[in-house]
């Protein structure tokens, strides 16, 4: 069931009514005490009570944006809620949300009712009791006790301690202080900021800029100098990240925890809040990339048939979920809702929706990516080189791949003994002959990327050194490695998954995507695009594989086309170029041209 369903999201009163639509189903998931919210099975790596209550904190980034922009809509939900608050933070109710400790998750969650303390006060504190302010109180500071991580997780308590400031209740200066003061050392330039320890991804987005315009919103006056830091990186960000987005509204596939989907857009959300605009993307660019993507975001099979969101990414899929994924995880997407905190006057609000236009080619060095886009702006690829993750479920499908597309996505390996199960798309995987296990990419050894191409040495097993170079051309990139190897090898290379697209009955065997192998190509076209690899140098015989169900992130049934190779101890050259369009358009051969 899509909950969302018909509504076009064209306008404010679109997005509040998406916001209602997505949260009226979760009525029924509340507990008694409605102090946790329970979506669904599966679970993370904290206990089901902390899930839990995850779950219901975080359908407040809906929620106090809704109370804040003063939408009727918000109050059987904020009756709702708000029960739950008292409950969960009084010691003797059986739904307490418990005493926390060092690196706890209900840290994470502390943070929007920090928020709201800043901007609904009215709401998440005078209306409370004493009592139930002193419980409200003391839970959250437990925060200022303990331990954290030095990563994104310090803007939680920042969030609480300014709450705090702002309904006169004692703050940990010091540790406010600590916190502000190293994330301002996470910030590395143009616009960017790193996780811990060295991660460029989309939490400088949805995590370092959303929280720095929240904090710039509350704390304007009080902080000027540091605030107006703040402003000036997500200025800088802006023409940066719209660089992530298509047409469609997808945004780049790439990165840890995609499963908070539409979050991607929450960025523009914080713009508008904190009344950022910028010399390079319009008011009217801003609402269309954040609306634009929340509709192709609502689009997507990502409800369950309660109307929940799920665990996934295009549909419900727990494959390439993080271990910090519990069922009511998803909901840190609502983030995006923080939009309707912006009043309908405001120039976000009244602008057109007007289509943003990136260069065709676009070298973002502090991200190590590489972005390119089709003459329509159908689709953007990204290569990339040099930003290594650890920590993570599948680092090296999100991390590692050659190319990332916003059309095709990607896909993560269940197993690295077949090609089928490793579902190698944009990877060139390498095992010794005889031999069981597949490797593919896993970090550097040095790297450069350029405006016109992505160059790195790479060494996927001891004995074994690959220098590649990847340079994009139009709807084709080429491929180059140069390999060092100390045993007989045998190699796969990859193009783009592509959907499998099935005629007639749902039963039927037939596909009606078409597949053609031969010994210098392979290549998948149909409705849903057109993916081929052609070898040039090197190559012994092109070959579809049918990978392993729910491997790609947007669709659950897929082909890959590849190249196969094998080749003695030495050096040896392999050279091929992959083809990638949204629509069905599968070249007859690779102009050569391309190799001047």
């Amino acid at each position: 069931m899509n909950p969302v369903k018909n509504n076009p999201l064209r306008t404010r009163q679109d997005l509040v009514r998406a916001a209602v639509q997505m949260m009226e189903p979760l009525k029924e998931c509340l507990t008694p005490g409605r102090a946790r919210m329970i979506v669904g099975e599966g679970s993370a790596h904290y206990p089901e009570d902390v899930a839990g209550m995850e779950g219901w904190s975080r359908v407040l980034w809906a929620l106090v944006p809704m109370l804040v922009g003063k939408c009727p809509e918000a109050e059987p939900f904020w009756a709702l809620w708000k029960e739950g608050l008292i409950h969960g933070t009084d010691p003797e109710h059986e739904e307490y949300w418990g005493e926390i400790g060092d690196y706890d998750q209900r840290m994470v969650e502390m943070a929007v009712i920090g928020t709201g303390l800043c901007f609904a006060s009215d709401r998440f504190w005078e209306e409370l009791k004493p009592q139930e302010r002193e419980h409200l109180y003391a839970w959250l500071n437990q925060i200022n006790l303990y331990d954290m991580p030095k990563n994104n997780w310090r803007f939680f308590r920042i969030l609480v301690n300014i709450g705090f400031l702002k309904v006169g209740r004692p703050v940990d200066e010091e540790r406010l202080q600590e916190d502000l003061d190293m994330m301002e050392g996470h910030y590395v330039g143009d616009g960017w900021y790193f996780d811990y320890p060295t991660k460029r991804d989309y939490y400088t987005i949805w995590g370092f800029h959303f929280y720095s315009l929240v904090y710039t919103a509350a704390m304007g006056e009080k902080d000027p100098e540091r605030c107006q830091r703040m402003r000036d990186r997500a200025r800088l960000m802006a023409p940066r990240f719209a660089c992530w987005f298509d047409r469609e509204g997808r945004a780049l596939p790439y990165g840890r925890s995609l499963t908070y989907r539409f979050c991607q857009s929450s960025f523009w959300a914080a713009m508008a809040f904190a009344g950022v605009d910028s010399p390079e993307v319009s008011w009217g660019q801003m609402k269309h990339l954040l609306l634009s993507n929340l509709r192709w975001w609502l689009s997507m099979p990502i409800f369950d048939r309660g109307g929940a969101l799920t665990v996934g990414y295009g549909y419900p899929n727990l494959c390439a979920a993080e271990g910090y994924n519990a069922p009511g995880s998803p909901y840190w997407g609502m983030k995006t809702f923080f939009a309707l905190a912006v009043p309908e006057e405001h120039l976000f609000w009244q602008a057109e929706e007007e289509e943003y236009a990136p260069p065709a080619c676009f070298l973002d060095e502090q991200v190590r990516l590489l972005l390119t886009r089709d003459a329509d702006n159908r689709q953007v690829v990204a290569y990339t080189a040099g930003n290594h993750a650890w920590e993570h479920m599948h680092e090296d499908e999100k991390y590692e791949k050659f190319a990332y597309s916003t059309h095709f996505a990607f896909s993560v390996t269940k197993e690295a003994t077949t090609l089928n199960k490793g579902a190698f798309d944009s990877m060139l995987a390498v095992k010794r002959q005889g031999r069981d296990l597949w490797h593919v990419r896993s970090g550097c050894e040095s790297f450069a990327l350029s405006a016109d191409r992505v160059c790195f040495r790479w060494s996927p097993l001891e004995g074994v050194m690959i220098d590649t170079e990847i340079r994009p051309w139009g709807l084709w990139h080429i491929r180059k490695h140069v390999i060092h190897s100390e045993f007989p090898l045998e190699l796969a290379e990859g193009a783009f998954s592509v959907r499998k697209d099935w005629a007639g009955d749902r039963r039927c065997d037939r596909m009606a995507s078409q597949t053609v192998q031969t010994k210098r190509m392979a290549g998948a076209h149909g409705a849903y695009g057109t993916s081929a690899i052609f070898g040039l140098e090197g190559y012994e015989k092109g070959e579809v594989i049918h990978t392993e169900p729910n491997t790609n992130l947007i669709w659950p049934r897929c082909v890959l086309p590849m190249l196969r190779a094998e080749m003695a101890p030495g050096e040896h050259t392999l050279i091929c170029a992959v083809f990638a369009d949204t629509r069905d358009a599968l070249p007859e051969a690779f102009p050569e041209e391309a190799l001047l």
